[in-house]
Formats: C-alpha cells, structure tokens, sequence
C-alpha cells in the first residue's frame, strides 16, 4: 500500500461537497434554499472558475461556518477521509485563524480568540482512530490588516506542538501594495525559528522574487519553471520544495489543460527542485490525493519514476514529518499505539503489514 504526504490541503476548500450540503441543510438551510437539489449545488461548489480570485470567494462560503463550535464536526470527517480513501500518512492542514473567529467582535477581541481556534483544530486533529500525523499552518492573508498578520506570526511561535510553519494566502496577486510588510512578516517568522511556505508564482501576476529568499517550500510556484526558468537554479540551492496542485490550475483558469504541466516537471526534476504533488482543496475539486498522482501519469506528465521521486520529495518536506524513519514504519508504530489502547495490553508481537 502507498503513503502518502499532503503538504498543502487548506481546511476552507477541504470539505466535500456531500457534507457540505448536508451541513448545511441541518444547520444553514439559508445557504441551499436557492438550489434545487444536491446536484446543482455541486456542479456550483466544483466547476471551474474564470479566475484565482473568483474561485478564492468560495473559501468565503465555507470559512462562514467553520466556526469553533463547528470545526471539530469538519476536522473529523477531513481526518476520516483522508485516512480510509487517501491513504494519508501525514498532513499538514492550513487556514487563517481569524476568518474563523466570530466577524461582530472588535479586532482585538478576534485576535485573542485565534489561539481557542488553533487549540480546538489541534484536539479535533489528534485522532487515535485514524493514525495520521497532522499539523497546522497559519496563513496570514493579503486582506487582512498587518497587526493581524503579526499577530498569526506570534501565535504560531506559541503553539510549536500544533503548528508547523505559517503561509501567505489570499491571492499572490494582491502582494505588490504591501511587499514590504510581507517581507518583514517572513524575516521575523524565521527570526522565531518557524518554517515557512507561501502562496507564490501561482498566478503570471504573482511573482515577487523578494519573497523567495524567505520561504522554504513555496506554494504553486508553477510560474518558475513555465516563465521564469532562470530561478530554478536559486531554487534548487536553497533546497526549497514546490507545492504543486495539478486541479486547482484548471479550476483556476490558470492552466488549459493537465499536460500543460510537463514542462513544469521536466524542467525541475532536470535542475535538481524537489516537487510535492499536493490538492489544494480537495472539496472544492472533489478530487483524492492519489488520484492527482494517477491523472498526472495517465497524462504522460510525470513517468512512474517521477512518480516515486515526488512522493519521496513530499516526506522529505515535510515540515513535521520523523524524517529519520520510513512512513511504512511510523504508520506501523501508531497503529500498534492504537492496539495498545484498545486493548489495553502490549501488542509489541503484533505483526502489521
């Protein structure tokens, strides 16, 4: 059986579309009284849209009702699905804490109460039933005030034992105005010792190299092999790894087609970049993580070998991943955790595949 990584799943768009729906017939049946049935609130929740902003509104729609009282009931379904149909060994789930906190409080107050958020995700995260290694990622956002911002720095630096890095979201093409704040966001995330990735060269109006020297993954970068080539080598000498989401580069407008993302992989694994194949969100796709890895192979993008390479590079990255072990073997060791604790006995004969 394959493991996989997930490096970059973000909990607004990770929902499917099923519980989703029901959700929301239980809860807000305000948000399906204008469809008219399950269907047609899929075919709005995956089709494609024309744009990166005009499909980041959607995020809006779900973050509405990722509430803390409705977080726990979301976490649980994203843990259960990953591990019985996507095999997920590890992964890291990222969001911005205060799109989840109550929008009528101040700014101050919402800012305090982002830490209750990263606790309520961290407990709703840690399930025995179904072994996988999860961490957070805060995102700052390029629409929220800069005290903000600041302020999901320093809650990550807090929260070492649920939090793995912190991230730029909200569209890479609204970065330019404020490039300065976002600079000096990054220098004091590693100043505090925290990991780094960013949504970045995602979009041909969202290149800014000033950012690249700060991050340590970068999230998308599709635009550095397609326009801009003559970074790679910076790239692989950092040893920065991309996070590349096939869907979402249709779902996007950003991309015609799937095969559009050969030379994308060509020319990385020929300038030595580390690639992790990630979904993005996989709700809004309604796409697995195994199936990106089969659709790039039936595409002849990647070969069998790339294939391998790839699921290698997504451990390899892994922000919070035991990197000294195998995945097979630390699956193996929670899985006997969990018999110890069902049993209540030493299950160290127990034999695993």
């Amino acid at each position: 059986m394959s493991l996989y990584a997930e490096l970059h799943r973000h909990l607004g768009g990770s929902v499917v579309p099923r519980i989703l729906w029901r959700y929301f017939q239980r809860n807000r049946p305000d948000l399906v009284e204008n469809f008219s049935d399950y269907a047609e609130f899929e075919d709005f929740y995956t089709r494609p849209r024309n744009t990166l902003a005009e499909y980041l509104e959607l995020h809006t729609l779900v973050e509405s009702v990722q509430t803390h009282e409705a977080l726990p009931y979301f976490i649980y379904r994203l843990i259960r699905g990953a591990y019985i149909f996507e095999n997920l060994a590890y992964l890291e789930l990222r969001y911005t804490p205060y799109l989840r906190t109550p929008e009528h409080l101040p700014q101050n107050e919402r800012i305090e109460k982002m830490a209750e958020i990263v606790e309520i995700v961290g407990r709703a995260s840690d399930q025995s039933e179904y072994p996988i290694i999860t961490r957070q990622i805060l995102c700052m956002h390029s629409r929220l005030p800069n005290e903000v911002n600041q302020a999901i720095v320093d809650l990550a630096a807090q929260y070492p034992q649920y939090v793995c890095a912190v991230d730029l979201a909200g569209g890479d093409t609204q970065y330019a105005e404020r490039l300065d704040e976002f600079v000096a966001l990054y220098a004091k995330a590693r100043e505090l010792g925290l990991n780094t990735t960013g949504h970045l060269y995602e979009t041909t109006e969202g290149c800014y190299p000033e950012l690249l020297p700060y991050l340590m993954r970068i999230g998308h970068g599709v635009q550095i092999p397609l326009r801009h080539p003559q970074l790679l080598r910076e790239v692989a000498a950092r040893g920065q790894c991309l996070e590349i989401c096939p869907t979402t580069y249709i779902k996007t407008g950003t991309l015609e087609e799937i095969r559009q993302l050969k030379p994308v992989f060509d020319r990385c694994f020929e300038a030595g970049v580390d690639i992790a194949i990630c979904t993005d969100n996989a709700g809004l796709h309604n796409v697995r993580l195994p199936f990106e890895y089969e659709t790039l192979l039936t595409q002849d993008v990647i070969g069998f070998d790339m294939l391998r390479a790839c699921q290698e590079a997504a451990f390899r990255h892994a922000f919070a991943w035991p990197h000294q072990r195998q995945p097979s073997s630390v699956i193996t060791d929670l899985l006997k955790d969990q018999l110890d604790e069902y049993r209540g006995g030493d299950s160290s004969q127990v034999t695993l595949p």
